[in-house]
């Protein structure tokens, strides 16, 4: 699934591409599953942090097998069940990705869970504890709460001991979102909010966090949603910048020297690459708890990789509860 010009959804295309070798420390995985996220919109529109040279594919995450190893690779063998991040590329038959960035898949999980775990999970628990510094007995706030990244930290809270409000902008999704363990929801009215709009999420959020206000606020929505959101932070709470599909706000910073609070980005893929020992401390917390039961991807629909430009324009349209999976 090729990106060949600058576009929408619409604009990606089947092609060939030469068959990947393994490089020096590199093997190659035969994709068999590859989720879908926000940012593969964001990079097929040129408006992602990083503009690889086409024709790419998108697809930033994929489950797959062995293939091949190249020199310098040890611990690995053909035909081991492997997941991966790439950020992009993973929308195809077959990837080369460094071995460093491998981990297992265990036999008992298939590979469009696989594919639906690291990304969404990896951001929240880097965001809740690294930046968040969720502590048990704390409020959390998740806007955006019924897509992949948003159910991934109510369980991740719940886990780690948090209260969870969960803010969506339909019935349907508060449904995902307690199913997901969410103590309370609140459903949000679509954007955009005039003054008094947003006044009145300020004060639904204030309601449903309580006197005390959120220890800690998990943004990925951004846009008009933000400012209310940040009005219900509490005294030295953390209001977490994790994304913009609503639109990038402007927040209003004297809220934050009455609140004494911190606004914190959450730049995932950064800190994997600046600290891979902490991520991989992360990584592994994630596996355990996905074989504790305590968190589980929510793969809700998957499509054929002739289709995967209509799995983004599914999700760009802001429909999607969980996760969506290519599967090639």
């Amino acid at each position: 699934m090729l990106s060949k010009e600058t576009g929408g959804p619409d604009t990606l295309t089947i092609g060939d591409l030469p068959d990947p070798v393994a490089g020096r420390g590199q093997v190659v995985i035969a994709v068999r599953a590859c989720a879908v996220n926000y940012p593969d919109l964001l990079i097929i529109e040129d408006k992602y942090q990083f503009r690889p040279e086409r024709p790419f594919a998108p697809g930033g995450e994929v489950a797959g097998v062995i293939d091949s190893i190249g020199d310098g690779v040890t611990g690995w063998a053909v035909g081991d069940r492997v997941v991966a991040v790439t950020g992009h590329g993973g929308m195809v038959e077959k990837l080369a990705v460094p071995a460093a960035a491998l981990h297992r898949l265990p036999p008992n999980r298939s590979f469009e869970d696989g594919a639906a775990l690291l990304l969404t999970y990896a951001t929240s628990i880097h965001a809740l504890l690294d930046r968040g510094r969720l502590g048990e007995g704390q409020t959390l706030l998740v806007l955006g709460a019924a897509g992949g990244v948003g159910l991934a930290s109510i369980e991740l809270g719940k886990a780690f001991g948090a209260r969870v409000v969960a803010a969506v902008s339909s019935e349907e999704k508060a449904a995902a979102a307690k199913d997901a363990g969410a103590d309370e929801t609140v459903v949000y009215p679509h954007a955009p909010l005039d003054k008094d709009a947003s006044r009145a999420l300020a004060e639904a959020f204030k309601a449903a966090v309580g006197p005390k206000g959120a220890d800690v606020v998990f943004d990925p929505v951004g846009g008009d949603y933000a400012e209310p959101a940040l009005r219900s932070v509490g005294w030295e709470g953390r209001y977490l910048v994790v994304g913009f599909p609503a639109g990038i706000p402007k927040l209003p910073l004297n809220l934050t020297l009455l609140k004494s609070c911190d606004v914190c980005g959450v730049f995932w893929g950064a800190f994997a690459m600046r600290d891979p020992a902490a991520n991989a401390a992360h990584v592994a917390t994630l596996f355990r708890l996905w074989d504790e039961g305590r968190i589980a991807p929510r793969v809700t629909g998957t499509f054929p990789l002739e289709r995967g430009g209509e799995a983004i324009a599914a999700l760009a349209a802001r429909k999607v509860i969980g996760k969506l999976v290519v599967v090639i």
